[in-house]
């Protein structure tokens, strides 16, 4: 590849990756700008990013920037996240709290959380798509939803009995070490390895779960005195939520496999 192309493909991967992030992008400045500056005296700011989340969701169909089958998918991730949101935030676990008021909300949850999780979804629906993802030696299906099942269980088990990330982590590596990854920047598919590609992701989370919890969204025990950095530790919770939160859109995808694509173009020749 010559230095053209690749400041050409720099550029556009760029473009894309932004247009992929809009959703998650539009909360993150949401949080931070309402952290500095909110004057709704008669709304939560809670409440008010519930309904600027549902108001920017209109937004995006509305105008075609979001396909319906991406909507599906955000629709799924927020009932999944809140049955989470409401576990972890319970008296009982209490792993983080949501310290402000608001009005729509269940129990210890305000309903603007499961639109966090349905950014993840969004995004990973919308780079599918727009870069026409490929893939070799992907493990079956029956495989990786099956090892998501024990990873959506294992956040609630580990309050109670093992914790069994690293386990499912090892599995993870098993399943996926060979899974390539191909997508289509401009005219030519690149590639990098599926596991690569899903830890880098969970970093970028990672940097924004740190823009969340210092703009106050919700804040960890060890933060109720004075914010401090979220523990890198936590990059596995993160790799795992990426793990489920990928299987869940292959399971609406269809996975095209290149050894598929070789093997009918042979035949067919």
């Amino acid at each position: 590849m010559d230095v053209k192309t690749f400041l050409k493909e720099f550029w556009l991967f760029g473009v894309k990756q932004a247009y992929a992030c809009l959703f998650g992008g539009f909360l993150l400045a949401l949080m931070l700008i309402t952290k500095f500056w909110y004057p709704l005296e008669a709304l939560h700011r809670y409440d008010f990013i519930f309904l600027s989340a549902i108001g920017f969701q209109i937004f995006l169909l509305a105008f075609r920037l979001e396909t319906r089958r991406e909507f599906i998918v955000i629709f799924v991730f927020h009932i999944v996240a809140t049955v989470m949101e409401l576990f972890k935030t319970s008296d009982s676990i209490g792993a983080w709290v949501y310290p402000e008021e608001y009005v729509f909300g269940i129990a210890n949850v305000p309903l603007f959380t499961g639109f966090m999780y349905s950014a993840v979804g969004s995004y990973i629906a919308r780079v599918w798509r727009i870069f026409e993802f490929e893939y070799s030696y992907y493990p079956p299906k029956s495989a990786t939803i099956l090892l998501v099942v024990f990873v959506y269980l294992n956040f609630f088990s580990h309050h109670y009995i093992w914790d069994m990330r690293w386990v499912l982590l090892a599995f993870t590596v098993f399943l996926f070490y060979r899974t390539t990854i191909y997508y289509k920047v401009h005219k030519t598919h690149r590639s990098m390895p599926l596991l690569l590609g899903w830890f880098l992701v969970a970093l970028f989370i990672w940097f924004a779960e740190n823009i969340g919890t210092y703009a106050n969204v919700w804040i960890y025990p060890n933060q109720t005195g004075k914010w401090e950095v979220v523990p890198l530790a936590k990059l596995s919770s993160w790799f795992l939520l990426m793990l489920l939160s990928f299987v869940l859109v292959a399971s609406i995808n269809r996975i095209r496999l290149r050894e598929q694509r070789t093997h009918l173009t042979r035949k067919a020749a």
